[in-house]
């Protein structure tokens, strides 16, 4: 909110703040509210997008996450106790998720495999019949 990504909320007077947001078509909107709590609530809820100045902070340990970084290290720089708080409520899953499941399986899995049509010698057969 105070870097102005979604609107502005500005103080105008003893218990007086108005908030200001664009719509999506670019239209500036404004309320006044007695409390700072409930018009920074207003813009976040009404600005284009909706986006919270805290959702960034979902977005970079998404984005740490999914680029890589251990959850332990992703925790310490988010300042977290626990390491499932980081997980379960910070991190979500990417667009992409899909895609890089199926990379990760081409790029080290993919080797494992014999090639269609192929059977595997009989010294990768365990004593069930059963490959590696």
């Amino acid at each position: 909110m105070r870097a102005g990504l979604l609107g502005q909320v500005v103080n105008t007077g003893p218990h007086r703040y108005r908030a200001t947001w664009p719509d999506r078509e670019g239209v500036e909107w404004s309320a006044e509210f007695t409390t700072e709590r409930e018009a920074v609530a207003c813009v976040a809820a009404k600005a284009v997008g909706g986006m919270r100045f805290h959702d960034l902070r979902h977005a970079y340990a998404t984005w740490l996450v999914t680029d890589g970084v251990p959850i332990n290290l992703v925790q310490r720089v988010m300042g977290h106790e626990q390491a499932s708080t980081t997980l379960n409520r910070y991190t979500h899953t990417p667009d992409d998720y899909a895609a890089r499941v199926l990379a990760a399986f081409e790029s080290s899995a993919a080797s494992l495999l014999p090639l269609a049509g192929q059977t595997p010698p009989d010294s990768d057969l365990d004593d069930e019949g059963d490959t590696l």
